[in-house]
């Protein structure tokens, strides 16, 4: 931390070279060098924002926001150390948050709130000409991803969804061979989020992650709100680390798009039986009927004539894994087993390692700044999602990732809650763009500035 704190003051992030980027909206502001932001959440995730929103020189933070008063205070000390001005303190309610939004001295805003909060805020935020950056997933229902659309476009105001796997390494170098030809045609993709979760679920509502069978009430951090998404849903609820960087590469929004996806769900035990095995039978827990299946899967047609499988499996005990491949005419690359395969330079039908093909094409961003970034959160991630809105929102331009990603990419949400209710039926993707798909040009991802 201490490395890239000197660096970020010696060589200030703010002297990076700014381009612009394909958007439909624009407000009449002009650049910043300095931009005041205000944070609507500052748990575990908002407070990891926070302390690399403090290391930068081009940022103040003005105002926080949270209805828990102890991450309050864990926050203003975070900014006490850092020398920073006092910020205005928000959370007497749940929807003091709109008031924070009506400071002046807030050009642009963090939410990292439970996940039902994202659009009402982000849109609130839109609405008060505030750039929004918002987590994972943006939203909820069809509803609520036209709501980011439509308030985008009527406002004139920019949003971000903060998906930082699009910032990790590798998928920037994969990124970088997928511009290079590498592969050739693009044919299929995988992706998901395969991460054991059951000691994120619950807790003893004492400790944040790996003790107790709490949820809800009795349950603390993500236990309070997350689980019962699981107890409610059968549905892929949180599809975009693995979707948003495949969406990038196939240049969905830009000259492509999602058409329609099929969504299918396994039993439901895995839960149940954590519970048991850690609470016991007669825990009151033990009697809850979880809704979501243990795996999910979803498979994407795009008008370009991809596929894309998506996979959620949280409920089960096992390795971390997004589960990537990207597949052309010419060849793949997987993510499991660091495995690579390209015709002319791979052993005919034979494997070859990965890493040397990662290191040949690392990304400009990594190779400049990857000393920098990697105590920032997520092996680095943190530092670029967080760059590229920063970047971005002081420009007051589309940022890489803009409402339509948003919209499109937590739309497999509701689309799989569809689908898997009636035996598979395929349902069509909204078109978000309204048309626009097919002459909006990709962002350039390629370049060292953000």
């Amino acid at each position: 931390m201490s490395s890239r704190r000197n660096f970020i003051r010696n060589a200030s992030i703010a002297s990076m070279g700014i381009v612009a980027v394909p958007g439909f909206a624009r407000n009449s502001f002009s650049a910043i060098d300095k931009l005041n932001v205000g944070l609507i959440g500052v748990g575990l995730r908002g407070t990891n924002h926070l302390q690399n929103l403090l290391l930068r020189k081009d940022v103040n933070v003005t105002a926080i926001c949270d209805v828990d008063q102890e991450r309050i205070a864990i926050a203003k000390k975070h900014i006490a150390e850092a020398k920073g001005k006092a910020p205005k303190v928000f959370g007497s309610n749940d929807m003091d948050y709109k008031n924070l939004l009506a400071l002046a001295d807030v050009d642009a805003v963090v939410i990292a709130t439970p996940w039902l909060w994202h659009t009402r805020m982000t849109v609130d935020a839109m609405e008060a000409g505030k750039y929004a950056g918002v987590e994972v997933s943006a939203s909820n229902t069809l509803e609520e991803c036209w709501d980011l659309v439509n308030t985008h476009e009527r406002s004139g105001t920019h949003m971000m969804i903060l998906e930082n796997v699009n910032y990790r390494r590798d998928i920037l170098a994969v990124l970088n061979m997928v511009k290079q030809n590498v592969f050739g045609e693009l044919v299929h993709f995988r992706c998901g989020y395969q991460h054991d979760l059951r000691h994120v679920k619950f807790n003893d509502g004492k400790t944040a992650y790996g003790k107790g069978v709490e949820f809800g009430e009795k349950g603390i951090s993500e236990s309070k709100w997350r689980t019962e998404h699981s107890v409610k849903r059968n549905a892929d609820v949180y599809p975009t680390h693995g979707l948003g960087p495949i969406a990038v590469m196939a240049d969905v929004n830009r000259g492509n798009r999602f058409v329609s996806m099929t969504s299918h769900a396994t039993k439901g035990i895995g839960l149940h039986n954590y519970i048991v095995k850690e609470g016991g039978e007669t825990h009151p827990n033990a009697k809850v009927k979880f809704k979501q299946g243990d795996v999910i899967t979803s498979t994407i047609n795009t008008a370009n004539g991809e596929t894309i499988i998506i996979t959620h499996d949280c409920n089960l005990p096992r390795p971390y894994s997004l589960g990537f491949r990207v597949q052309g005419a010419n060849g793949l690359w997987e993510v499991d087993g660091s495995r690579i395969y390209v015709e002319g330079e791979s052993e005919p039908h034979t494997w070859s390692e990965a890493q040397p093909w990662l290191e040949k094409y690392d990304h400009p961003l990594w190779k400049k700044y990857g000393e920098y970034a990697l105590d920032a959160g997520h092996g680095g991630m943190d530092f670029f999602v967080m760059n590229s809105f920063i970047e971005s929102a002081k420009e007051n331009i589309a940022p890489p990732l803009d409402a339509y990603d948003a919209a499109a990419w937590s739309a497999v949400t509701p689309l799989s809650e569809v689908s898997i209710a009636n035996n598979g039926e395929p349902q069509d993707f909204p078109d978000f763009t309204r048309g626009l798909w097919m002459n909006r040009k990709p962002y350039n991802w390629m370049k060292e500035t953000y």
